[in-house]
This record gives structure tokens, sequence and C-alpha cells, in this order.
């Protein structure tokens, strides 16, 4: 009949959809790329961080099946590290296709460099804890509310954070592209910490509530430094874009400062001195001079008496 109108059919408009998407990837952007096998795997990436949080805080996240025991721990440990090993150096041998070293080597010359960086990061594990002890021993001292160092390793966040970042850094240090930011991401989509592989964070750092604290790459924090949530050590305006690139961006923190929550700290050419204490919502863009203490001053707040009125609170 004239000017009937097709049928719809919801089988046959998947398959036209299907199509459709199938035809966009043809475009050669970046985003077209679909050999999946070309990338390192967040999966098995994500599988590797819950398999380092068994070698880093045996005893709190083992997993059932390979529950650590006195009389097997020999062989607990080395059924997890053989996982990690394999599995790391499957996926660095991946991330080390974008390196122009690596771009053009052999798939032997590749496979041989992702085992030795592999086994270098393992070695590595016990200076990461001696770190992560030190960690964990600020939040108990500084927070008051942590009534034992297993609540610290099982319950917060800002430890979880750290512990994430201290595993990428050393990654990061061995030049492992791509890994340890897809790491250090894994832990800020799940604790709101975003803390950048690149930055160097020295002993007994603590991080407290943790939510919406940033710490960019070429940050330098020392010892005995104390942030609470809210915080960001970033970089001024990033208008230069990617030439800025290795270029120091961020800022340097020296040690024993606290910085308090919504302070905003910029500029690579600025330098909070030791023992300075910065309060909140501060937004600083200049070096500050050691034993210092900078605050916001204090707004006035009005409080109408006439509690009918709807403006009672300004």
């Amino acid at each position: 009949m004239a000017g009937h109108q097709r049928e719809f059919s919801f089988k046959d408009e998947a398959g036209s959809v299907v199509q459709e998407i199938l035809r966009d990837y043809q475009g050669g952007r970046s985003i077209d790329r679909v050999a999946a096998a070309k990338e390192p795997d967040r999966n098995v990436i994500e599988k590797i961080i819950r398999e380092l949080f068994q070698i880093v805080y045996p005893g709190y996240y083992m997993n059932p099946d390979t529950s650590l025991r006195v009389f097997n721990m020999d062989a607990s440990i080395s059924t997890i590290v053989d996982d990690i090993i394999i599995n790391l150096s499957e996926q660095i041998e991946v991330a080390l296709r974008y390196t122009d070293e690596f771009h053009t080597k052999s798939a032997e010359s590749v496979q041989e460099e992702s085992q030795r960086v592999t086994i270098e990061f393992m070695h590595r594990i016990p200076r990461v804890r001696e770190y992560l002890d030190t960690d964990v021993q600020a939040m108990l001292d500084g927070d008051p509310a942590a009534y034992s160092k297993s609540e610290i390793i099982l319950c917060y966040p800002g430890l979880y954070a750290m512990t994430v970042f201290r595993l990428a850094h050393e990654l990061y240090l061995l030049k492992v592209p791509m890994i340890p930011r897809m790491m250090t991401e894994y832990a800020h989509d799940k604790t709101g910490v975003d803390l950048h592989p690149g930055a160097t964070i020295g002993k007994y750092f603590m991080i407290d509530h943790a939510t919406g604290i940033v710490v960019g790459e070429t940050t330098i924090i020392g010892n005995h430094v104390k942030i609470y949530q809210g915080v960001t050590i970033g970089a001024l305006s990033t208008r230069a874009g990617h030439n800025l690139q290795g270029k120091k961006r961020h800022p340097t923190i020296e040690d024993n400062v606290t910085i308090y929550s919504g302070a905003s700290i910029l500029g690579g050419e600025t330098v909070i001195g030791h023992d300075v204490v910065i309060g909140g919502n501060c937004f600083i863009t200049a070096s500050i001079a050691p034993n210092s203490r900078v605050n916001v001053k204090n707004q006035e707040s009005l409080l109408r008496k006439d509690i009918d009125d709807p403006l009672m609170w300004i």
C-alpha cells in the first residue's frame, strides 16, 4: 500500500545499530582502537593490586582460598608472589610497547625487560612496607578517632590510597608506562584520593578523612606531613599543556607541615617551609617561610534573632 510505513522490528533495528557502530570504528581515531589485547587489562591490574595487599598486609587482606596459616605461610606467600610476577610481567610487556625505546624491539627483548622490571619491583616491596608502617603510625598518632593499627589498615581510605600510591610509585620510578597511573586511578575511584604516582612523598604521611585530596605529579612532600580532606597540591595554569611535561609544576612541602581541609597550594616554585600550619580554605601560590601560620581571615556571621524570619541565618 502506498505510504505504508515499514513495520518496526526490534531485532532488525538492533542489528542495524551494531553495524552503524562498527562502521564508526573505521574512522582511524585514537578512540577507535579495537585490538583490546594490545592494551593493559584493567581487570588484571586490579587483581594484582588485591594480591599486593595480601603481601603488604599479611593476615589482613587474605583471600579465603589462600588464607595464611602459620604452618603454610611459605607456600601461601610463594603462590601469591608467583601469580603477581606472572600477571604483572605480562601487563608490563604490553605497556612497554607504548615507549619509543621498545616500540620496535623484538618480542623477546620486550619480554626480558618486563620480567627484569617485575623482579626489581618485587624486591622493593620490603622498602614499601617500611614506609607504610610509618604511615600507619602517623595516622594512629594523629587521629584520636583511631583506636588501633588494625582499624587503620582495614578501614582508613587514606591508608588504602597511600598503599596503592607507594606501590605504583615504585613502578613509576622503574619507568613503567601507564600501569602506575591505572593503579592510582583505581584507588582514586575507591577512595576519592587522587595521588599521582610520580609524586615524591616521605615517611609518616597522614591523610585524614581522605575525600577530595589531589596531589600532582611533580609534588615533593617531606616527612611527618598531615593533610585533611579537600586539599589540592596542584599546578598553576597549564595553558602550555603537554609542553610542560617533565617540568616542576607542583609545590614542595617540607617536613612537619599540616594542611587543613579545603586548602589549595599551587605552583612548581611554591615551597611550604618546615613546621608550617596552613588553615582551611587557604589559596596559596607563593612560598611560605618555615614555622609560619597561614589562615583565611574569619568571615563575619550574622544571626537574626527573630526566629520567624525566613532569613534567620545569614
